[in-house]
């Protein structure tokens, strides 16, 4: 077999279909993630409305956005709306880990071909955290995220 013939190596970012990432952050420094807990939509959305206004937006980068997933619909007012600078994905109620596993992975890799420059991911129950902590800990996502202290409601 030549070099020519011998199939060519992937990366994180192709592993998940996104080796044409659009600019911000880069690949070699993994995203921070932040997992958020509580038992209301409405108390996770403030809880990151309120870590991200901590956050100095003005001095990102022009090509840098947040991005957040939310599980379930919004309970009422939306404390996050989608902007330049803010990315929001909802996804439907359940297992982000069983049930929810397919939804939660397309989701995810999609906003990942966005680079985003920090992760939240909203989390209704917290049966299996550790299970979703250790997905997102595992092959891609290991080189991709670098999980920080989960956010608590």
């Amino acid at each position: 077999m030549t070099e020519r013939d011998q199939p060519a190596q992937q990366g994180p970012a192709d592993a998940l279909g996104a080796g044409s990432f659009s600019s911000g952050s880069s690949l070699r420094h993994p995203i921070p993630t932040v997992l958020v807990t509580g038992a209301s939509a409405s108390a996770r959305e403030t809880a990151i409305a309120a870590a991200i206004a901590s956050e100095d937006f003005s001095s990102m980068p022009r090509n840098d956005v947040v991005a957040v997933i939310l599980e379930g619909l919004p309970d009422g007012n939306l404390v996050l709306e989608t902007s330049d600078k803010l990315l929001i994905s909802r996804i439907a109620p359940g297992c982000l880990c069983c049930a929810g596993n397919l939804v939660m992975r397309v989701t995810l890799n999609r906003l990942l071909r966005q680079r985003p420059s920090r992760l939240f991911i909203g989390v209704a129950g917290t049966v299996h955290l550790d299970q979703l902590r250790s997905w997102l800990s595992s092959a891609p996502y290991d080189q991709l995220l670098a999980l920080t202290p989960d956010l608590g409601t």
